[in-house]
């Protein structure tokens, strides 16, 4: 039942685990804490770049021309024009690549060497243990609370982007 929803991530960890053992242990580079990020990170850009790549295909190219026409380079129109008007999908990107990454216990078993725990892992080996639960129900608590100013964040940021579209 719950293997359509666990596949693949656990796909995803073991392709990561083979190519990590195929190409970094042959340099010296074990799994540890850097193959976490480096596994993380190839799931999750897949959402940042959806985000971003929607947001591009609703900019009208207009921005980008008008800043050419008054002399702007390449650059500077990125920094001035398009970029601002990216920012919040950046950061929606960003918060559920971030949502996505912390939820991802399969892909961080597999990519995590002998001695590397992150915060998921522990909370998941902590739950079956009745003298641990007051623990890990306040970690839960201070998470959730920390992961609200992130998304207060981006909600201003996508509500500024808003109102300065319609002006």
């Amino acid at each position: 039942m719950v293997l359509p929803i666990a596949l693949p991530g656990i796909v995803t960890g073991v392709a990561l685990n083979t190519a990590f053992r195929t190409v970094l242990e042959p340099i010296g580079i074990g799994l540890g804490l850097f193959t976490v990020v480096v596994g993380h990170a190839t799931f999750c850009v897949v959402v940042v770049f959806n985000n971003v790549a929607a947001r591009l295909r609703r900019l009208a190219g207009s921005y980008e021309e008008a800043a050419m026409d008054l002399g702007a380079d390449t650059f500077r129109t990125f920094r001035d024009i398009t970029f601002p008007l990216m920012r919040s999908a950046l950061a929606a990107g960003g918060l559920l690549a971030f949502a996505l990454s912390f939820d991802e216990i399969v892909v961080t078993t597999f990519t995590a060497g002998a001695g590397v725990q992150t915060l998921p892992i522990w909370i998941f080996s902590n739950m079956s243990r009745p003298q641990q639960a007051p623990v890990v129900n306040v970690v839960a608590v201070v998470l959730v609370l920390l992961s609200v100013i992130p998304v207060y964040v981006a909600q201003r940021l996508s509500s500024d982007t808003a109102a300065g579209s319609r002006v």
